[in-house]
């Protein structure tokens, strides 16, 4: 029976008609992002339920697999890599990200280990470098290619954790938590949620959270920090709030925090690319002080799922606190990635972002960058012009609007839904209902706006 299922797999290999029919499919998915509904309709939801079947003693023709995915699976997708899905700050794809991608996932590596996949080290290895170029960081920071800045901020804020214990006679690793000092974090009282789930898989509660007021932007209040910081703790500052865009004043906050030998983690996920920009890189003033960074390549710079980074100054703390140990485990002389994220066995994601960043180049990415401000600016502007009011300055790619009161703007959220021309979430600003538009993708054109703000405008009718 065995070798029988072998012979069947290796003449499937050999025939390539299932990767035929996935390339079709794949052209067919292609064709329609700039012309289908951005959001499943209500009769493709319902046939979902073709999944809801049991497992069979007998399995079936790959055929068959990649027929109900296509037929089925396809319609029920969200266009997030269209030009007007404007939700969750999700990003686009690239189509030399894309292209790669089919490539590499042929190949399969595992990113663990430089013995594993020396392509694979190799190629984390110059987006590191290229990274730490383009973002202006100090020259012997690290990165590590982890699933995204949640990931990262924990694999960073885990080496702020056991770095800081150090500096307070504590070490971690062969002592552990449960009668270790305590540390404080300075944050934002907007800090995004993915920060406080970080700090509670940490070990940190909300009595180690000290949260500083913020303004009407979200960005924090520098002359409301304590005067008394505690030694030795950990700042966390927002490069581009996940409402308004806001960044904080790094460099003003780190001159503080530095005073008091604190560590400074940088939440960029989006907004951290904007330091390309030579028309926006002031809002990132300071950025160079600071000791780790979080940023998704799977937002603004369009890379495709998932890829997010960490980038950190002080090498041996991200490497001690993301250490594993096995006698099985082969380190190489050269880059082994799993040293730097607190995966070991994973996909090698930095493919798509090598190939995003050569495609682009310096010049590019910050086309790319000062293209999705103009586009935010001219959504605000023409959705100003109707009514709606603008709730926050426009920094970056994220907008806020509401209309009138809480009920209107959550109805007018559901009519544009109901639309589907464009895909916007909502989301509550300081009490306050308010429609969110982040603009990520690369595809957006101003003539793409113009059929959303008809949408919003038929939303309120």
């Amino acid at each position: 029976m065995l070798d029988k299922q072998i012979e069947r797999m290796k003449k499937e290999l050999d025939a390539k008609e299932i990767f035929n029919i996935a390339k079709q499919s794949a052209y067919e998915y292609l064709d329609s992002i700039f012309t289908r509904d951005v959001y499943p309709k209500q009769e493709d939801l319902a046939k979902l339920s073709a999944f809801d079947e049991e497992l069979k003693s007998d399995g079936c023709n790959p055929d068959e697999i990649l027929k109900m995915l296509n037929d089925i699976g396809s319609p029920n997708t969200v266009m997030q890599t269209g030009p007007k899905y404007f939700g969750f700050v999700n990003g686009g794809a690239l189509p030399v990200c894309q292209g790669v991608k089919w490539i590499t996932d042929v190949w399969d590596q595992n990113a663990v280990l430089n013995v594993t996949s020396p392509i694979s080290a190799k190629i984390e290895e110059v987006c590191e470098r290229w990274l730490v170029d383009l973002l202006h960081l100090p020259k012997e920071t690290v990165a590590g290619f982890v699933t995204g800045s949640s990931n990262a901020s924990f694999c960073a804020l885990a080496a702020a954790r056991n770095y800081q214990l150090k500096q307070a006679g504590w070490d971690a690793q062969k002592d552990g938590l449960f009668l270790a000092p305590s540390i404080k974090i300075y944050m934002s009282e907007d800090a995004h949620a993915t920060i406080i789930k970080t700090l509670y898989m940490l070990g940190f509660g909300e009595r180690n959270m000290v949260k500083l007021k913020s303004d009407s932007q979200g960005r924090i209040i520098v002359d409301g920090i304590p005067s008394e910081i505690e030694p030795n703790s950990i700042f966390v500052l927002q490069a581009g709030n996940v409402n308004t865009g806001a960044y904080d004043d790094i460099y003003s906050i780190a001159k503080i925090a530095k005073r008091h030998n604190c560590w400074i983690h940088i939440d960029g996920a989006f907004g951290l690319w904007a330091v390309a920009s030579q028309k926006l890189k002031h809002n990132l003033k300071g950025i160079e002080l600071c000791d780790s960074w979080s940023v998704d390549a799977h937002k603004t710079l369009n890379v495709t799922y998932d890829c997010g980074i960490v980038l950190c100054k002080n090498e041996s703390a991200l490497v001690s606190a993301m250490q594993a140990r096995g006698d099985y485990i082969i380190h190489s002389a050269e880059r082994d990635n799993m040293i730097y994220t607190s995966d070991m066995s994973r996909r090698a994601r930095g493919f798509e972002l090598w190939a995003a960043l050569k495609y682009l180049g310096k010049s590019g990415v910050e086309e790319l960058v000062n293209r999705l401000h103009s586009n935010t600016v001219y959504f605000a502007d023409k959705l100003g012009k109707l009514g709606f009011e603008i709730l926050n300055h426009i920094t970056f790619n994220q907008l806020i609007v509401s209309y009138r009161d809480d009920k209107t703007t959550e109805n007018i959220l559901k009519e544009i839904q109901k639309d589907n021309v464009c895909w916007c979430g909502g989301t509550k600003w300081k009490g306050k209902s308010a429609i969110r538009i982040s603009i990520c993708n690369w595809s957006t054109t101003f003539s793409d706006i113009d059929l959303c703000v008809e949408s919003f405008d038929r939303g309120r009718e």
